[in-house]
């Protein structure tokens, strides 16, 4: 009588089975992303595929389980940013093909590894592995930080205090070791029922450490949270600040439509109608002009600021002889342009070529306090605002221009820069998406949409304090998973090959 062990070992089986369980690990996965709910699968998502890959499929096709997952994943997250079809963005449509055979071809060596070693390696390898290719993802230009594992928990804020300290590489790092935790655990248990290669058996002893030394990294990580966010200032100052979100969903320079003055005019207008509700600090979007605002139109723009009594932030952009200049400046009550920011990480995807001012970040100290720019694509690299923060940064403004499907993502990024650096954040779209964040990452007002809208939001925000750990240290989570990830790519006395397949199961 064939007995369900029996049927388990036939290869096309475990071939569909395999498949199976990566496809339910990218539908986890997707699923904890916003705009979905379901924030909480993310500290199991990857447990399927790495199942998968570890004692289901046959051992030369076990890296299609994370390269099935993953590339399916991330699909998944560009498809709703990009849509189907052609387009300027083409390549980022073909991304996930990319990442998806990288994640195979990097993936080939690591059942090997960790057969010959008994799975000592298991969990440190997989985290530093995951942790460390994020650090290297986040130098890309088209990348940075989108997709962050740690993206899905921006609104447990009694959880997420400690990217003050760790940043949000320190939050990915703890879910990720969950994930391998518990895979160690299932593939414990799978052992217990099923074998279907002769495979070293996972140490019940190693198994019991980690859980119990991962448990209670998870549970001071929660307590320490929790302790952040009690800590919330009671009496901390506070600021009336606007998003103006003209429902102009094309950047200004280019377009031909609608001329300057007719912008102008609507911006003045919602200006005027954000100081009537009391903001003393009005951020305009990116590129909403196409000009150099110290040069043309200035006297009305300084009449306008005089008139509401109020610091506004204008995002522009022009092409000059000299080159490209995607910019934000602030403009004071008193008619004095305070600086300019030029936008430090361009959308290279979107065919924008770096400006000729960009890689300064100037702080502009105020009677409201100090003050900085950034601009949209900026905030998803962790550098733009920990640079401000170092400054004495305790609100930054994000003028912005956002496209549709990006529009229930962007704010997550904000969220999580506002906690690593303790400073409040106002993100003003053209016309999709606009926000107002406090420094500890409390969404204090807030429109997402697919379709062009226009709105003023005007609210109090707390002002931020600009110090933590995680301003002065930065990325050094990332850092260290980087270096152990090297660690285990070269060969070096640490990970040798001290065991035959067989392996000791110690």
């Amino acid at each position: 009588m064939t007995t369900f062990s029996d049927w388990l070992l036939k290869s096309w089986v475990r071939m569909v089975i395999g498949i199976t369980l990566a496809a339910t690990s990218a539908v986890l996965l997707t699923i904890s992303f916003p705009p979905y709910p379901f924030w909480f699968f993310i500290f199991v998502a990857a447990v399927p595929f790495l199942v998968a890959q570890y004692r289901v499929l046959p051992d030369r096709w076990s890296a299609l389980a994370p390269a099935l997952a993953i590339g399916g994943w991330i699909g998944f997250y560009f498809t709703k940013i990009f849509g189907f079809g052609g387009g300027g963005a083409w390549y980022m449509r073909t991304l996930p093909l990319w990442i998806g055979a990288l994640v195979f071809l990097m993936e080939r060596g690591n059942r090997p590894l960790h057969e010959r070693t008994a799975y000592r390696w298991f969990v440190l390898q997989g985290v530093v592995g995951w942790i460390g290719f994020e650090m290297i993802r986040s130098f890309i230009p088209n990348m940075g930080t989108w997709a962050f594992i740690g993206y899905p928990l921006y609104a447990q804020l009694w959880f997420i205090q400690p990217v003050s300290i760790f940043g949000i590489f320190g939050l990915d790092m703890l879910i990720i070791l969950v994930n391998f935790v518990l895979t160690q655990v299932a593939l414990a248990l799978f052992d217990r029922k099923w074998r279907l290669d002769p495979l070293p058996a996972i140490g019940a002893r190693a198994t019991r450490r980690w859980v119990m030394g991962v448990g209670l990294a998870f549970l001071m990580w929660g307590v320490l949270g929790a302790s952040l966010y009690l800590s919330v200032p009671q009496y901390a100052p506070t600021l009336r600040v606007a998003a103006i979100q003209p429902n102009l969903p094309r950047a200004a320079h280019i377009d031909t439509d609608i001329s300057q003055e007719m912008r102008l005019t609507r911006l003045s207008a919602q200006t005027r109608q954000a100081a009537a509700e009391g903001a003393q600090i009005v951020v305009w979007p990116e590129l909403g002009l196409g000009f150099d605002p110290q040069i043309a139109y200035t006297d009305l723009l300084r009449t306008l600021a005089a008139e509401t009594q109020t610091y506004i932030v204008i995002g522009y952009g022009l092409v000059t002889e000299e080159g490209f200049r995607n910019e934000a400046t602030v403009l004071s009550p008193g008619g004095e342009f305070l600086g300019i920011y030029g936008k430090a990480h361009p959308t290279v995807f979107g065919g924008e070529p770096y400006g000729i001012n960009a890689g300064t970040f100037p702080v502009y100290d105020t009677p409201l306090g100090k003050l900085g720019t950034i601009i949209c694509f900026d905030l998803n690299f962790t550098d733009a605002s920990r640079r401000l923060a170092s400054q004495g940064a305790q609100f930054i403004a994000v003028p912005s221009l956002d496209f549709p499907g990006i529009a229930a993502l962007q704010y997550t990024q904000l969220t999580m820069r506002a906690i690593e650096n303790r400073v409040a954040m106002v993100k003003a779209d053209a016309a999709y998406d606009s926000a107002i964040i406090g420094p500890y990452g409390q969404i204090v007002d807030w429109m997402a949409s697919s379709e062009v809208a226009e709105a003023i939001l005007v609210a109090d925000v707390p002002l931020g304090t600009g110090r933590t750990l995680y301003t002065k240290l930065g990325d050094w989570i990332g850092w260290l998973n980087l270096a152990g990830m090297v660690l285990f790519i070269i060969p070096n006395p640490l990970v040798k090959q001290r065991y035959g397949r067989g392996g000791a199961s110690g």
